[in-house]
């Protein structure tokens, strides 16, 4: 279609209409009987309007259940059994670190022994040659300074 042949619209304005302020009348009363909560409840606003929806109880904490007292004896009995056994264990590991440092000794005894016990065996059987001096065959060493051959 070309632009010149269209067809009129009507266009109809709409103007807002301004909401008049809420007028403030006091919350009627509404009579509830004590101790009861009605399953709905409705509610009038300072406004007129009324909202209803249905009632929710307050959540209430659990009631604090008072834990039993724990005798002063079974306190003493418990704590003196892990006092025994602390100790007993502690002995345990004593005695076997004495043990493991009389065997490391007696080791050490015996390795000694054997270091000084074969220095003495290879000093007393070496009956030849160097024993700790000077020899000097001294008639060799005359007849070699002397150039005396034989």
């Amino acid at each position: 279609m070309h632009p010149n042949h269209t067809p009129q619209r009507s266009v109809e304005v709409h103007h807002p209409t301004p909401i008049p302020p809420p007028v403030v009348h006091p919350a009627p009363v509404v009579p509830v009987q004590p101790g009861t909560v009605p399953t709905v409840a409705s509610i009038v606003l300072p406004d007129g309007r009324v909202v209803t929806g249905y009632a929710i109880d307050a959540v209430r904490p659990e009631p604090v259940t008072t834990k039993p007292a724990v005798s002063r004896t079974a306190v003493n009995v418990a704590l003196g059994g892990v006092g025994f056994l602390a100790v007993c264990g502690g002995l345990l590991l004593l005695t076997s670190f004495i043990a493991a440092l009389t065997a490391f000794i007696g080791q050490l005894i015996i390795l000694a022994a054997v270091i000084f016990g074969g220095w003495i065996a290879v000093q007393v059987l070496s009956g030849s040659g160097h024993k700790g001096g000077t020899t000097v065959n001294i008639r060799r060493a005359v007849i070699k300074r002397n150039h005396f051959h034989g």
